[in-house]
């Protein structure tokens, strides 16, 4: 398979990513994923004040190794401050206690990237340094990269599949036309991302563009003391956020 050429890849945004998850019961520690309520990806792109929640449909990202396998995903929301992310991805409202039973999975850096008519995210972790049990179960991976699509609210889908019609994003004009006639379209601008009820498709397996994406994610390693979640989410620090972080173990 051939590599694709750096100077036709265009870099459209980069930042930090986090994966988190919500167990059905907070009471007790999950043992796989039908103890799983939500999975999520939180973008939090670099130099701005924004917060994408994006959940991801079957709970967990498509596999690295299944070619063309495809997970439906969408913005859950996009918020300007980090409690109020939790909060939403908590399943709880302003009112009431914090964000206990939310856990995080991963911690990394991301870039969205445009080659030709499509559009690929590729992240690196920076934590943990060893996969566990529970990245296994979301199919997170060191490095990965799967190619990612926004659906067109116009088209329809079929039933019980995707959101409701009243749910869905309403994009302004200009993001409307890039879609023309067409059901899906690459996410550029990342723009699309910006607004609740955006519908995505995450496709797993090999791609068109090699080893080498030609750019540089600038990860580094990561521990309980320099790990960006906790200061960039406000989550707090404790056996039920360190162990399926750092150590793999569900919690």
């Amino acid at each position: 398979m051939a590599t694709a050429h750096p100077s036709k890849i265009k870099v459209l945004e980069q930042g930090e990513i986090y994966f988190l998850y919500r167990p059905h019961l907070e009471e007790f520690a999950p043992e796989g994923l039908l103890d799983i309520r939500r999975f999520y990806m939180v973008l939090h792109p670099e130099g701005q004040e924004r917060f994408r929640l994006i959940a991801i449909g079957k709970k967990k990202l498509p596999g690295s190794d299944t070619d063309g396998e495809r997970h439906w995903g969408f913005v859950d929301g996009v918020f300007p401050s980090a409690d109020e992310l939790r909060r939403v991805a908590a399943g709880v409202s302003s009112t009431m206690g914090g964000a206990e039973n939310l856990r995080p999975a991963g911690e990394g850096v991301y870039s969205l990237v445009l080659h030709g008519n499509h559009t690929h995210l590729a992240y690196v972790l920076e934590a943990p340094q060893l996969l566990g049990t529970v990245q296994e179960a979301f199919n997170i991976q060191t490095e990965g990269r799967m190619v990612v699509a926004v659906k067109n609210p116009q088209a329809v889908s079929p039933p019980g599949v995707g959101l409701e019609v009243d749910f869905q994003a309403d994009f302004p004009e200009e993001l409307k036309a890039r879609f023309g006639d067409r059901r899906w379209t690459p996410v550029d601008p990342p723009g699309f991302l910006d607004y609740e009820g955006a519908e995505l498709v995450l496709i797993g397996g090999r791609d068109d563009l090699g080893a080498d994406l030609g750019i540089d994610l600038n990860a580094h390693p990561k521990d309980e003391e320099t790990a960006e979640i906790f200061k960039d989410l406000h989550m707090e620090k404790s056996e039920r956020t360190i162990k399926p972080l750092f150590q793999g173990i569900w919690e």
